[in-house]
């Protein structure tokens, strides 16, 4: 009985096939106690503690992760991750909520998966190629980013572009992974989506020339997105401004330079930022900037967000309608 409760080698990591674990010398009833989680046919997992993440788009994200590491160990020759875990096996934020499947793919011929837990795909060649990220076997950045077009909107496109084309900029200030490549670029996101026919091909061919390089967040994204579709002009994104002296104000989400309207997307503020961000919005106001900050509650009303937009800049001296 106590050789069922054996731990499981470490070296099997948080998930394993059985063969793997019989030859690592686990035993066939040690693989059949209930303390192990069977996520997919002849996979075992270890449930892990849960952890705790910075929002809600890492902790989907880690969960999705998880899931595929546990498919990857039964994958059969030609088969790779594709839609939604493809998109968030590279971390990039989707609208929908959590799921306990993974998208598998294939290329015709060959048949998509029927397994238990698993969604199964199939491919023409020419429009999909897949390159190997993080370990796994997965669908291309601009590939994934053309699939989606069949299941996501208009502007949540636009947010997944932007998320796989941003450029991590050297210089400014508190930039992470500076000098990192983007996962992908406008021109790859172009050559996928004109490969063949694409489901969803109308949404893909509005969003693609709304994508830039310099947007953080996917809220920033579709603040920008309804700012955009209401008229307002091309803001700047994630720049960083500095007085008369040289002194550094700080980096604005989505700014109007030449009439000093910043807009700020405010998601849920720590402790340990909430004084530097009002510190930063208040240098930022003395230096004669009109600082817009935007909620999820505003985000989810854009008309009123474009009233403020607007009025802002018309107080500046913009030219477009009041």
């Amino acid at each position: 009985m106590a050789a069922r409760h054996d731990p499981i080698p470490a070296e099997l990591g948080s998930s394993f096939s059985i063969d793997q674990a019989l030859k690592s010398g686990v035993g066939r009833g040690r693989l059949r106690h209930r303390d192990l989680q069977r996520p997919f046919h002849g996979v075992r997992a270890v449930p892990e503690v849960r952890q705790e993440h910075s929002d809600e788009f890492a902790r989907v994200r880690a969960d999705s992760v998880r899931l595929a590491r546990a498919y990857a160990h039964r994958m059969r020759a030609g088969e790779f991750f594709c839609h939604e875990t493809a998109a968030r096996i590279y971390g990039a934020p989707l609208p929908f909520a959590d799921e306990d499947e993974v998208h598998v793919g294939v290329f015709r011929p060959l048949n998509a998966s029927v397994s238990r837990g698993v969604r199964g795909h199939s491919f023409d060649e020419r429009l999909t190629s897949v390159v190997t990220y993080d370990g796994l076997r997965v669908a291309s950045p601009a590939s994934v980013w053309a699939m989606m077009g069949e299941r996501l909107s208009e502007p949540d496109l636009v947010v997944l572009g932007d998320f796989f084309c941003r450029v991590w900029r050297e210089e400014g200030y508190y930039r992470i992974n500076p000098g990192a490549p983007p996962l992908t670029t406008p021109e790859r996101l172009q050559k996928a989506m004109t490969a063949g026919r694409r489901r969803g091909i109308a949404k893909l061919r509005a969003a693609l020339p709304l994508v830039r390089l310099d947007s953080w967040s996917p809220r920033e994204s579709l603040t920008r997105y309804h700012l955009h579709m209401a008229g307002l002009p091309e803001p700047v994104l994630n720049t960083d401004y500095y007085d008369d002296f040289g002194g550094h104000l700080g980096c604005l989400d989505i700014s109007y330079p030449q009439y000093k309207v910043g807009i700020e997307y405010q998601g849920v503020i720590h402790a340990a930022s909430y004084a530097r961000d009002v510190e930063r919005i208040e240098r930022l106001r003395a230096n004669g900037w009109i600082i817009i900050q935007v909620t999820a509650r505003l985000l989810a009303d854009p008309d009123e967000l474009v009233r403020r937009a607007r009025a802002a800049l018309v107080r500046r001296g913009w030219a477009g309608e009041a």
